[in-house]
């Protein structure tokens, strides 16, 4: 896998009349052979995000996600597109109410699998594995600069989506794993 030639394909096929399933076409074709794609990204090795594109557009980072570690729910504000090629991500899906949120489903994605989540979604992510867990996650928009609503996990209260937060939950996993 060529990362470049990667995200040169995405840009492409962010251009077609139905951008999320072209783009999702190259991602599940890149995390199809799961060996290639770690070879070319490399062993997770902490939580964080490294971002491999960013524009008004599109935005493509890989994610590494430490064993054990929970992300609430979150929704993205844009169609998104996830590929795992090293380890698990279970994700479950929540929907608005007149009360909040209600969880109403979940989706297991295995190195190899590559799913779409529409414009509206809402999910939490975990890995419920006892090693890292890695893939590439892909937005229809400026994912860094667009707002968004995150979950308290223990009252469900929606809050803004706040960067600062994020970036000490992944410091916060770091730091626990070299515990």
């Amino acid at each position: 896998m060529d990362i470049d030639r990667f995200v040169e394909d995405c840009i492409d096929a962010n251009k077609d009349a139905e951008p999320q399933a072209a783009v999702k076409e190259v991602l599940a074709r890149a995390v199809d052979n799961p060996s290639q794609a770690l070879a070319a990204i490399g062993e997770p090795d902490q939580a964080g995000l490294k971002v491999l594109h960013r524009s008004v557009t599109l935005t493509i980072f890989c994610a590494a996600w430490t064993p054990r570690m929970n992300l609430m729910p979150h929704n993205h504000g844009m169609w998104a597109n996830i590929g795992i090629y090293t380890g698990r991500e279970d994700n479950i899906f929540w929907r608005r109410t007149a009360d909040g949120i209600q969880a109403y489903g979940a989706e297991a994605l295995f190195e190899g699998d590559a799913a779409a989540l529409p414009v509206d979604a809402i999910h939490s992510v975990t890995n419920p594995l006892q090693r890292f867990t890695g893939g590439i996650h892909i937005y229809g928009g400026d994912f860094f600069d667009t707002p968004r609503s995150q979950w308290n996990p223990e009252t469900l209260t929606e809050e803004p989506s706040d960067g600062a937060v994020i970036k000490a939950l992944f410091e916060r996993e770091n730091e626990r794993l070299r515990c």
